[in-house]
């Protein structure tokens, strides 16, 4: 079992230890050692996992371990991740929920976690850190690049591009071929009919 740290003890971060423990169901994999999270209170316990304390608690980790990060701002997440990266003894974790449906043509990242219920079809690019919540359906030659967040049950049909640090909210349906530029925050339930700049 490898060791796995959960930076984010919210909302998200309780969602991904469930997510985890549906891993370990199929195929034990992964030893929850606890959350880390820099505005919760030390020893604190939540659904039977200890916070730790916050990210600085890493630096004291000396053997080879995996974190992911779990927090759902594309902005907040990739500089959390910047200032982990200088750790050489830890390694991010790409978690995929046992439930989800995908073609071998499907890449991913590292960091990237996929959630129950999502399914992704054929010839698709995922980068690092994306965050795809449950419920979503991900077409055919669709590229979602580093940092994207997905929330919860999106549908993005065939050819579409996610430019970096992009979140796309709850219920949002984009149509083929278009693109949505770096940095952009889709509003949920949204139709997205057209090209986004950045």
């Amino acid at each position: 079992m490898k060791d796995l740290y959960i930076i984010g003890a919210g909302g998200f971060g309780r969602e991904v230890a469930w997510l985890v423990e549906r891993i370990n169901q199929v195929n034990p994999t992964w030893n929850i050692v606890g959350f880390l999270d820099d505005g919760r209170n030390q020893k604190e316990e939540i659904n039977g996992y200890k916070v730790l304390g916050g990210c600085q608690y890493i630096e004291n980790v000396e053997k080879e371990s995996w974190v992911v990060c779990t927090i759902g701002n594309s902005k907040v997440r990739k500089n959390v991740v910047e200032k982990l990266g200088i750790y050489s003894s830890i390694r991010f974790a790409t978690l995929i929920d046992p439930s989800v449906i995908m073609s071998e043509t499907v890449e991913i990242g590292e960091g990237t976690i996929i959630c129950a219920g999502t399914i992704a079809t054929v010839n698709i690019k995922i980068g690092n850190f994306v965050t795809i919540n449950l419920d979503c359906t991900i077409g055919h030659d669709d590229m979602l690049e580093d940092f994207v967040t997905v929330y919860p049950s999106v549908n993005i049909s065939g050819n579409v591009r996610i430019g970096e640090q992009v979140e796309v909210g709850t219920g949002t349906q984009i149509i083929q071929g278009k693109t949505i530029g770096q940095e952009s925050i889709i509003g949920a339930g949204a139709v997205v009919v057209k090209d986004i700049p950045a």
